[in-house]
């Protein structure tokens, strides 16, 4: 018989998987919708479904847990707004590591903001990201041909490390699924909202083409990446330890670049892969050893001790 801390251990690095995985599917779709239509369509759909499930939760929200919400989900707009953008620019397993250094930028943020003294565990996790960020991020021939996917990367490293410590703030003074389904649904209403006003300025012509491509890519990232993923994350983590669950948090760049490897033939330059395993050395530290809490998917929810990703 399947012990729960293996089944739970098998869901964390099923949802890794998923989320890893849709790197290479976001980019994808990208070809066949705008970004802000994209992630409109994402995430009203992926509100709808947990406000139908959390239905009570949401009728019992009070005024501070919304406001708290919305921090939260202006954090969580703006990290996947600089993700998803990214994607048009540059390779997914180089976004997917440069993503997920928002694992090391937490404690150090935590210091330089809060005063907060974190140990020396996560001053080395946050060195040895600086260089794995060069060597991912800096071309060769220097910085005036940095790409700019990858600027906008560690641009939504940033976000998401400020969403992991909004998380940390409020998740110990409301509800766990009442902040999850408020930030979902403050990013649905911010990208709707954003959708006609980056037409207007010119930057994005709105583009949605329907296609089987299309669909899948919003039925994986609304549904699965984040109603199921996070359902399936917050059970997980009250059967398995904290270190297990860290480790597993790290495979999700792994995921990506292995993914994007099968299905796009991505080749990583030996100076890429240096700096990537140099990123994921120092996430490991991070999670394992820093003062924060650690991060769920480029693609999640944050809840209670997690992140997001794609």
């Amino acid at each position: 018989m399947m012990s729960q801390r293996l089944k739970a251990d098998l869901a964390l690095g099923a949802c890794m998987f998923m989320w890893g995985a849709t790197f290479v599917v976001v980019q994808n779709a990208l070809a066949y919708a705008s970004v802000f239509a994209f992630l409109s369509v994402r995430f009203v759909l992926a509100a709808l479904v947990m406000l139908a499930i959390y239905w009570q939760t949401a009728r019992g929200l009070r005024r501070p847990e919304i406001l708290a919400g919305a921090v939260i989900g202006v954090f969580l707009f703006s990290g996947y707004i600089f993700q998803t953008v990214a994607l048009k620019f540059t390779t997914p397993s180089k976004a997917a590591f440069l993503n997920g250094s928002s694992a090391v930028l937490v404690p150090v943020l935590l210091a330089v903001f809060w005063r907060r003294r974190i140990n020396r565990w996560a001053w080395a996790g946050a060195l040895v990201a600086m260089f794995g960020l060069y060597f991912v991020a800096v071309p060769p021939w220097g910085f005036r041909n940095l790409n700019l996917g990858d600027l906008l990367s560690i641009g939504s490293a940033v976000m998401f490390a400020f969403h992991i410590l909004a998380v940390a703030h409020y998740g110990n003074r409301h509800s766990v699924a009442g902040l999850t389904f408020l930030q979902i649904a403050l990013t649905a209403i911010l990208a709707t909202i954003a959708l006609p006003i980056v037409a207007a300025a010119g930057w994005e012509a709105p583009r949605f083409e329907i296609t089987s491509g299309l669909i899948f890519a919003i039925v994986v990232t609304a549904l699965g990446c984040t109603v199921l993923g996070f359902s399936a994350q917050l059970w997980a983590q009250k059967h398995t330890s904290a270190n297990h669950a860290a480790i597993l948090f790290t495979l999700e760049p792994v995921f990506a670049a292995l993914t994007s490897y099968v299905v796009l033939h991505e080749r990583l330059s030996s100076r890429t892969l240096a700096g990537a395993a140099l990123i994921f050395a120092a996430i490991l530290l991070a999670e394992l050893k820093g003062p924060a809490p650690a991060p769920m998917d480029s693609t999640g929810p944050v809840a209670g001790s997690a992140e997001t990703g794609s």
